[in-house]
């Protein structure tokens, strides 16, 4: 039966969602870039919002949601066939709940951007990722979410630590590596930028995992406060951790802190307690700080915004705490993460390699000095002569 309460915070956590990429993580990692490729990340967020939303309408919704078999959700639900507004979902419209999961179709491609900016042809992006979206996440959506073979298995996943955050950061570590290293590395240009898309992201995120028990009652407002205080305590433990290292405490390490805590949280808001949240947190803030180093340290590594070390790490660690903490099978969680991992960096290479005989996978050496705001897109963020 349609619960009116239900839909109404599904409506706004499904708009919180879609903040998260429209103008959250945009602000956040084009704070974090040079001033020559600022609008080229825009562009990236905006026109994978765009395509994505389309595209889970035509297949993506069908394939992670049509069905319950093990691997493949097939394709009766594409162009949302024998769905209207008066079918359901649990106690809300089927067409709100494909609505909500098309926001995390969104920003689940837009999370990998931030490895691989700067450099990339704009082509690649919409292709790579339209691929990416159909045959990566929205099989592995339909695994944990969808009545898959993980789910029969009772693999926890509350919200996207493995759907989302998992996929996202090994697919962005495989791009880096195929990549290579930027020709020009500098400091963000707009610390601002980073913090107003962290704050965006911040509030985006009680919509991220509030939305996801799917009804407004006591489950959604304990997902809300653990995910508050994790990114709270990653915020504060990254700071400090930063400052005992490096001797200062940046704004932008700041918030860097708190997107951990948040990826941390993920999988497991609709399961801990606060204190429990703390703990993850303030483990978070210092594991993905150095998952950070590690990476382009040791490894040398170009994830240029740190995609997987605090995406991919928060998200990993927080499932695995799922099981620590006595929430669920640290077993089935193993698989799962296992499973997932070998997926999709088999999927992300194969469809990376494809892609890039069809369109070019890095733009020219001119255009990478130049900037993609020029080179891409014909506009420049700031004119400095006005």
């Amino acid at each position: 039966m349609l619960n009116t309460g239900d839909t109404a915070w599904m409506i706004v956590a499904t708009a919180l969602v879609l903040l998260m990429t429209l103008p959250g993580l945009a602000l956040f990692y084009g704070g974090l870039v040079r001033s020559r490729n600022v609008l080229s990340v825009f562009m990236q967020c905006m026109s994978l919002a765009a395509l994505m939303s389309v595209l889970w309408l035509i297949a993506g919704y069908s394939i992670a949601f049509g069905s319950d078999a093990p691997y493949w959700g097939g394709l009766g639900k594409a162009m949302l066939a024998g769905v209207d507004s008066s079918s359901l979902s649990g106690t809300i419209p089927e067409v709100l709940f494909f609505a909500f999961q098309m926001t995390f179709a969104i920003i689940t491609p837009a999370l990998i951007v931030g490895a691989y900016v700067e450099r990339i042809g704009y082509g690649f992006v919409l292709l790579f990722s339209s691929l990416w979206m159909l045959l990566c996440y929205a099989p592995v959506a339909h695994w944990i979410w969808g009545g898959g073979w993980l789910a029969a298995m009772d693999v926890k996943d509350f919200a996207g630590g493995i759907v989302v955050h998992e996929t996202a950061g090994l697919a962005a570590l495989v791009l880096a590596l195929m990549l290579g290293p930027r020709r020009e590395q500098k400091p963000p240009h707009n610390p601002g930028y980073v913090m107003l898309g962290a704050g965006l992201l911040w509030v985006g995120w009680f919509g991220f995992n509030g939305g996801s028990q799917l009804a407004a009652d006591g489950g959604a407002a304990m997902a809300l406060t653990v995910t508050h205080i994790s990114a709270a305590a990653a915020s504060l433990t990254w700071a400090l951790w930063e400052r005992i290292k490096l001797g200062k405490a940046s704004l932008v390490g700041l918030v860097t802190g708190t997107i951990a805590g948040l990826a941390s949280i993920t999988p497991a808001s609709g399961f801990v307690s606060p204190g429990e949240a703390l703990l993850i947190g303030a483990i978070a803030g210092i594991l993905c700080q150095w998952a950070v180093r590690a990476i382009k340290e040791q490894l040398k590594i170009d994830d240029t915004l740190d995609v997987f070390a605090v995406h991919g790490v928060g998200g990993i660690f927080g499932t695995i705490m799922i099981g620590v903490l006595g929430h669920g099978s640290l077993e089935a969680q193993g698989i799962a993460l296992l499973a997932v991992g070998v997926f999709t960096v088999v999927v992300t290479w194969i469809l990376a390699k494809l892609c890039a005989v069809i369109t070019p996978l890095r733009v020219s050496t001119e255009d990478e000095v130049e900037g993609l705001d020029y080179a891409a897109h014909g506009e420049r963020a700031y004119d400095l002569n006005s």
